[in-house]
């Protein structure tokens, strides 16, 4: 009678093995499936590092020389016309708030500016 028992220990014993078997595989391809994703990130990573690190260099300021000096060359920057600059005129949409009335406008290589007052600020 001992027998039969353990034969059937046996037989449960092996169908919780497979069925743990089983599991593991499917789990093993899920790690297998994400070690790859991380790996093509990770090729991606790498390459647009790359990139901005060439751009990165390719805009960076270039040596130049001036008069015999070592200088840095610096790419000229074209501001927005609508935006306030203190050489540059006015601000937009008016004059100065507390600016003396004397003031004459002028132009400038800018545009017209209210910056050049005959007797300074008002106060």
């Amino acid at each position: 009678m001992l027998q039969p028992q353990l034969l059937e220990r046996i037989t449960a014993r092996r169908a919780e093995l497979d069925e743990f078997e089983e599991q593991l595989a499917k789990r093993l391809a899920e790690v297998r499936a994400e070690w790859d994703e991380l790996a093509v990130g990770e090729r991606v990573f790498e390459r647009v590092s790359e990139q901005l690190a060439d751009e990165r260099a390719s805009a960076a300021p270039a040596p130049g020389q001036v008069g015999g000096r070592a200088v840095l060359l610096t790419p000229h920057r074209v501001s927005d016309v609508g935006a306030f600059s203190p050489l540059c005129g006015r601000p937009p949409g008016g004059s100065w708030p507390g600016r003396s009335a004397r003031c004459r406008e002028s132009t400038s290589p800018c545009g017209p500016s209210w910056n050049h007052c005959v007797g300074g600020w008002s106060g």
